[in-house]
């Protein structure tokens, strides 16, 4: 790995067998790992200048949905993976919806793990370049990356997960061009869309319903059958038509003293 390029990361797990793997692979990789076997606190973790975060919430018993989204709504720049055995899918939504980027079953593979955790990672600093450049206008929307969510000029926030906030980042950014469903997910997610996946569908759905709820006089995404999607602000409707100017009236006659007086004044 580039050393430009190196991960932080802290692994917050006491599955003795899977992290000893994971840490001779993330060594060999040029990684920087810690390993504990308890929640690290949230101002600890901005003190590391982490990359990521990999951990096992159940290690942390009934806390570990609490730690979730305590860490999720303090670090919304940290990246987070979840590694967990069974879960369900009511726990894995909830996770999703607070800010985790990721979520691994185990058994899994330390090289899966490693390679989603470079997704998350290169996810994570794009987003922080993207950040620098300042929030940018669409139809009645503000997008702003510093806050990671969108407003309604003058008005209140879209109420946008950290997920749909990159989709919608994403649209924007490719100003009108068309983005193909399996590019939209190497984007966002950070890996191959597999066949039948329909999380793009779902997450541009979501997106919709919060853009028409808040913003009803624009329509933001266009969809492109068997292709993908477009961010354009329309009016709903169309364009709006300017009124039609009143016509000039026309010139009144000259009354007789006019012709006479201008007759007279030729000579």
């Amino acid at each position: 790995m580039n050393p430009q390029q190196t991960i932080r990361l802290a692994v917050i797990d006491n599955d003795s067998g899977f992290v000893t793997v994971l840490a001779k692979r993330a060594d060999a990789a040029g990684w920087q790992l810690r390993v504990v076997s308890s929640a690290i606190p949230s101002e600890e973790l901005v003190a590391m200048k982490l990359n990521a975060l990999l951990l096992d919430p159940t290690l942390l018993g009934d806390e570990g949905g609490e730690y979730l989204e305590r860490v999720c709504a303090m670090l919304p720049d940290l990246g987070i993976v979840v590694c967990s055995g069974r879960s369900t899918v009511a726990q894995r939504v909830r996770g999703l919806r607070l800010g985790v980027d990721d979520w691994i079953t185990k058994p899994c593979h330390p090289e899966e793990v490693m390679a989603r955790i470079e997704a998350v990672s290169r996810r994570h600093r794009r987003g922080r370049s993207e950040a620098q450049a300042g929030p940018t206008v669409a139809g009645e929307l503000e997008i702003r990356p510093d806050q990671f969510q969108a407003f309604v000029l003058g008005g209140s926030s879209l109420d946008l997960t950290r997920r749909e906030f990159e989709l919608l980042q994403l649209l924007a950014g490719a100003e009108g061009q068309v983005l193909e469903r399996e590019a939209i997910y190497q984007r966002v997610w950070g890996y191959a869309m597999a066949h039948g996946d329909r999380s793009v569908d779902v997450f541009i759905r979501k997106l919709r319903q919060k853009l028409e709820k808040c913003s009803p006089g624009w329509g933001y995404i266009h969809t492109h059958f068997g292709v993908g999607y477009r961010f354009d602000p329309e009016p709903v409707g169309g364009a709006v038509e300017e009124p039609a100017l009143p016509a000039e009236p026309a010139p009144l006659p000259e009354s007789p003293s006019q012709v006479v007086h201008s007759s007279f004044t030729a000579r």
